[in-house]
């Protein structure tokens, strides 16, 4: 079994208002078994917090430093920590 995680990542580049938070939230919805939200940041950068299984949010991840994402990523920085729940679903705020 899969030990559950807590994945903080800040997604920066141009990737506000290219629907970048759609797709993060539409990519953790086909991977299946996270929850968290997709956030558009004041400095232009969007931050993603992703709760479950450690490998789905490597998965997710793995999907956002991709060439696969809308916009242009530049670079993403994240950070572990244990889940603390609380969100229903995937949500984009």
């Amino acid at each position: 079994m899969s030990e559950d995680a807590r994945l903080v990542a800040w997604v920066r580049g141009r990737v506000q208002g290219v629907g970048f938070r759609w797709f993060t939230r539409a990519r953790a919805l086909e991977i299946g078994g996270l929850s968290g939200f997709a956030l558009n940041v004041a400095d232009g950068r969007v931050q993603v917090v992703a709760e479950g299984p450690r490998e789905r949010c490597e998965a997710l991840l793995d999907w956002l430093r991709g060439d696969d994402t809308p916009g242009r990523v530049e670079g993403v920085t994240e950070i572990w920590d244990t889940p603390r729940g609380g969100y229903d679903g995937f949500a984009i705020r």
